[in-house]
């Protein structure tokens, strides 16, 4: 009898060694990531992620056309294929705006705002197994986790590393620069000829972890489907350490790239110029003078302060955080609700 309990023992002790070890196989990047998240300031967040983030399997796949399509593969990756969700929720538009310029002694910076109602961001720094070392920012209100959604506790600081997979802007370790932004009406992208399909905020992930500069960014483009997040118009500011600056827009499903160092939320491309421009914004037409009457060349507090100006308070679209990104040296600062007071500084490792 003794020893039918201790067989029985045993066996019952290696059947849960065996579960650990699969767990932990399956599982082990993504619990240490879900275990970094660090808490920076009310309603900010950082978290590091270093392993095989899947984004070659969601792109094997097809890729995903819509939120609904989105958030089934996240559950999918996140998962290992042990959970379905229900849709995601299509959410309001967004602001921004985004600057570029050379400093005096030739580095590169690019400032940006993303504005929007409320926010919840999280910054993840990924160290991705096929691809460029990154920081990039999402805004987990955007993603259906629900209202007044903190990543905090392990199911939701698990959830968060969604953001491996959707982003808002960033900057890898090649000195490639992206942010998205509206482009000012909703005229929706979705085009249709058999590449792997990514929503904007999809492809943006995409970029950060395998462009290199501008012309890879534009090439990639060309192999996906791309499709429009929330039911509106975007477009992509794209700079990197050669000082190359352009916006990625789409106009009946075709891409035009417009060479332009400020971008704001309406067209800038010669087939819908100034299409979504409202009357009263003046945040491109500053951003501009700004760098004109600079000859294209700002240090970096000047920079900061001409992204600062037209940087926008709460209500309204309001600022959720403020980006000073330098290519040459990649690196970030982060600055939430115009806290301009309060930098969260972050070096991109593999550059030094």
């Amino acid at each position: 009898m003794k020893k039918a309990i201790k067989i029985l023992f045993f066996s019952l002790l290696g059947l849960i060694v065996l579960a650990v070890v699969f767990t932990w196989s399956a599982f082990g990047d993504m619990i240490k990531g879900a275990m970094s998240v660090e808490k920076l300031d009310e309603g900010f967040y950082y978290m590091e992620f270093h392993g095989d983030d899947g984004f070659d399997e969601f792109l094997s796949s097809g890729g995903a056309k819509n939120s609904d399509d989105m958030a089934q593969q996240l559950a999918k990756l996140l998962s290992k294929g042990y959970y379905t969700p229900p849709a995601m929720p299509d959410t309001a538009k967004f602001g921004c705006s985004t600057l570029t310029a050379k400093t005096p002694d030739n580095k590169i910076l690019m400032g940006r705002n993303f504005d929007y109602p409320t926010g919840v961001g999280v910054v993840l720094h990924t160290f991705p197994k096929n691809g460029y070392e990154n920081i990039s920012t999402f805004d987990v209100t955007l993603y259906g986790f629900g209202e007044g959604y903190l990543p905090e506790g392990f199911q939701r600081q698990y959830m968060a590393l969604s953001g491996l997979f959707v982003a808002l802007d960033g900057i890898n370790e090649k000195g490639f620069a992206i942010a998205d932004l509206v482009a000012g009406d909703n005229a929706e992208t979705h085009q249709n000829t058999g590449k792997p399909a990514l929503t904007t905020t999809a492809a943006l992930a995409y970029l950060l972890k395998r462009a290199a500069n501008v012309d890879e960014a534009v090439e990639l483009l060309k192999g996906i489907d791309m499709h429009s997040d929330i039911n509106y118009a975007h477009h992509f500011a794209m700079s990197d350490k050669t000082g190359k600056s352009v916006v990625v827009e789409y106009v009946d499903n075709q891409m035009i790239v417009t060479e332009t160092s400020a971008v704001a939320n309406h067209y800038l491309c010669a087939e819908k110029l100034n299409a979504g421009w409202i009357e009263g914004d003046n945040r491109y037409k500053r951003l501009c003078e700004v760098y004109d009457n600079a000859g294209g060349v700002l240090d970096s507090l000047k920079l900061q302060e001409a992204v600062f100006s037209v940087s926008q308070p709460s209500p309204n679209y309001g600022t959720q955080w403020t980006m000073i990104m330098n290519l040459s040296k990649p690196s970030v600062t982060y600055f939430r609700k115009r806290n301009f007071e309060k930098p969260f500084h972050f070096e991109l490792k593999c550059s030094k």
